[in-house]
């Protein structure tokens, strides 16, 4: 049997049978086949002596057995790791950060408490999937649309609370909270918002309450254990249509993303979408190779124009009245043209909701309609057993997109991986008036393999930092790393992070380690 760090053998035990009376033995899991469940499938450290392993897990099904749980880690001072559906794949999936950590395996609590098409918005359970909230709305015939990230079948409240994003006008999942009910460490309950209110009518509909606004110390943290949580919905829009708007010059990048931005921040684009290189997708040929390593922008300029393929790209998604949007598509040629000679565009899908089955069929990608999937698996080579992801935020504009290429192309050619990979990748808009650079690094079952994998991971965060570049959610192996950047005035955000989990966790049971935040007993001096 795998245990707890500092607990002992007989102790573990008898937290063991204490957490069985708690939730039923059937929903206390020691065994090493319930234990393999809980690793991180998509682990950077297979098969290393460093690859977290919990100890065991225990699912509760209700508020009061979450208290109950969390008491008694307290009195055996057993350190719990919390997940929601456990689906976090390519950030750590299930597994701790602290090996001998038991799960706290929230799926159990998988009720949809409340669904409003009138003021547009959820009440859910930790356990609830964003499949789960689509079957929920789809069969009530309700008239509101989910915000599903890649892949579907996480927790909403699990992608929320790790600042997820998604593609509709409701993109910035931790943006559409409002209202959450949180076990302590201590096991009290709390509810924030209007719902420290009793009979509170309004605890999805406004956000702050009264007094100081404490929902963002439950995001991304180790400070609690959200058990209800409120969600805000998009109403069903009348109508989507898709531009793509191209643009014939390297140097039309500036203008270009500098017009987008604009777009975007004036309310106009409201959703997701990337800004990438045609150049880059191009069929493989000998020519641009040679021209991209040489790096001269007046001959990648003559190559795109000879091969008649544009230079830079951004898709803009627009939903709402189809009069609305038709006059938004107009605005937006009129701006680019103005700002980039030469700059083309195309009509991309249009649609008017609802969709008929026959629509559905042909539509390969659902995301951006409210439709969870699980399509985006499909990426990922037949050479891997799982992905990484490095994601840093980037400002929005065209300088720091062809800066971050550079940067990082050149830390894949030092450290002896393939070069132009970088620049392969598109940046993504998730979160208002920022971009987010999106590389994803293949897991195979090769220790070496994963070795210069991270050893690369490790300089992209080093030389992202150095620029004023910060990642914004990580892998496990990496929190550490991560938060180590965000350095200000000798670490003051960390130390704020530690007081208060000192104050709430003395006995460090939630988390330990999450987003670098460890209790005081496992707290290592920083240089």
């Amino acid at each position: 049997m795998r245990l707890p760090p500092g607990v002992t053998a007989t102790a573990f035990s008898e937290a063991l049978q204490q957490f069985a009376d708690a939730v039923g033995k059937e929903w206390v899991f020691t065994s090493d086949e319930d234990i393999d469940t809980y690793r991180d499938a998509y682990s950077p450290l297979w098969h290393e002596d460093e690859e977290s392993i919990p100890s065991g897990a225990v699912a509760p099904a209700s508020v009061e057995q979450v208290q109950a749980v969390v008491k008694i880690a307290n009195r055996y001072k057993i350190p719990l790791w919390t997940i929601s559906t456990g689906k976090n794949l390519g950030y750590g999936g299930s597994a701790p950060l602290l090996s001998g950590s038991m799960v706290l395996d929230l799926k159990r609590m998988d009720r949809v408490l409340e669904v409003s098409d009138k003021n547009h918005y959820a009440l859910v359970e930790p356990g609830v999937s964003y499949f789960d909230l689509y079957r929920y709305i789809h069969e009530r015939n309700l008239k509101v649309w989910i915000d599903p990230p890649d892949p579907g079948w996480g927790s909403p409240v699990g992608n929320s609370l790790e600042r997820g994003g998604g593609y509709t006008p409701m993109r910035d999942h931790f943006a559409s909270v409002c209202g959450l009910e949180v076990v302590l460490p201590n096991g009290d309950l709390v509810r924030t918002g209007m719902g420290a209110l009793p009979n509170s009518k309004t605890w999805q509909q406004y956000k702050y309450g009264f007094g100081p606004y404490l929902d963002g110390m439950f995001s991304q943290s180790n400070l609690g254990v959200v058990t209800k949580m409120g969600i805000w919905l998009l109403p069903e829009p009348e109508a989507y249509f898709y531009g793509t708007v191209t643009v014939p010059k390297h140097d039309d990048l500036f203008p270009l993303v500098e017009i987008y931005a604009y777009l975007m921040n004036s309310g106009m684009v409201q959703a997701t979408t990337l800004v990438t290189s045609p150049l880059w997708y191009a069929r493989p040929d000998p020519e641009l190779a040679a021209l991209r390593a040489s790096g001269s922008v007046k001959d990648l300029d003559d190559y795109a124009a000879r091969k008649n393929i544009a230079s830079w790209s951004v898709g803009l998604p627009f939903y709402g009245p189809a009069k609305v949007i038709e006059a938004q598509w107009e605005f937006a040629k009129q701006k680019f043209s103005a700002a980039v000679p030469g700059a083309q565009f195309h009509d991309g899908p249009s649609y008017r909701f609802p969709l008929s089955d026959d629509q559905l069929a042909k539509i390969v990608d659902t995301v951006p309609f409210g439709i969870p999937s699980l399509q985006i698996f499909s990426i990922i080579g037949s050479h891997a057993v799982g992905h990484l992801g490095f994601s840093p935020i980037i400002p929005m504009t065209g300088e720091a997109v062809l800066e971050s290429q550079r940067v990082f192309e050149q830390v894949y050619r030092d450290l002896g991986s393939p070069g132009g990979a970088a620049a392969s990748f598109p940046v993504f808009s998730f979160f208002p008036r920022a971009f987010v650079n999106i590389y994803l690094f293949p897991i195979v079952h090769d220790v070496e393999k994963n070795r210069q994998t991270r050893q690369i991971y490790r300089r992209l965060i080093k030389e992202s930092a150095a620029r004023g570049w910060g990642e914004y959610r990580t892998h496990i192996t990496f929190m550490g790393d991560i938060m180590n950047t965000y350095s200000f005035n000798n670490h003051a955000l960390l130390r704020l992070h530690e007081t208060i989990k000192d104050a709430l966790d003395p006995n460090g049971i939630l988390s330990p380690g999450k987003n670098g935040i460890w209790p005081k007993s496992m707290r290592n001096p920083k240089a």
